[in-house]
């Protein structure tokens, strides 16, 4: 979608419904199993049991994570044989998803680092 500009250089305020399906779009990524199955696949396809295997959980449970990503547009599936194969071909996906985490990690692994200071002091 592109977006133009507004007052003062500003950029115009998307639609109701853009914001809605952005929303929910935020909202199903909002699950950390869902998150993880998605992080998991902008690395790399996989079948479910890989992925029930990386994310360590019950295989009935990412299938079903799995059925509410692809609804929503976030990953496809591709048969290969007898298997199924899921991945992410949005690049944009690939991008917020990757930069989310990344930072989120990177405040982590800052915030643990920093010297504790007395604050009574």
């Amino acid at each position: 979608m592109v977006m133009g500009r507004g007052v003062e250089g500003g950029m115009v305020d998307p639609s109701a419904e853009v914001l809605t399906e952005a929303a929910a779009t935020f909202g199903l990524l909002a699950s950390p199993p869902r998150l993880h199955i998605v992080w998991a696949l902008t690395q790399g396809e996989s079948d479910v049991s890989g992925l029930a295997e990386r994310v360590g959980g019950a295989l009935p449970a990412v299938s079903q994570h799995l059925s509410k990503l692809r609804l929503a547009g976030l990953v496809r599936s591709r048969r290969e044989g007898r298997r199924v194969v899921y991945l992410v071909d949005d690049p944009d996906v690939v991008a917020v998803v990757r930069l989310l985490v990344v930072q989120v990690a990177a405040r982590s692994r800052h915030a643990s680092s920093a010297p504790v200071r007395d604050i009574g002091a």
